[in-house]
């Protein structure tokens, strides 16, 4: 079995952090819809704050 420690290059900094961001961004979007759906749920078993 062989390394590609010389083949495997670090990706740029932007690109980096630009994935971070992304998954970062997908799982704010993900609790957001959760929350919703369970909103959803909820007001149609009647349970309201008002």
């Amino acid at each position: 079995m062989t390394s590609n420690q010389g083949a495997e290059q670090k990706k740029p900094l932007w690109q980096r952090l630009g994935w971070l961001l992304l998954i970062w961004a997908m799982s704010v979007a993900a609790l957001g819809v959760a929350a919703w759906v369970m909103r959803l749920f909820m007001s149609a078993a009647g349970l309201t704050t008002h």
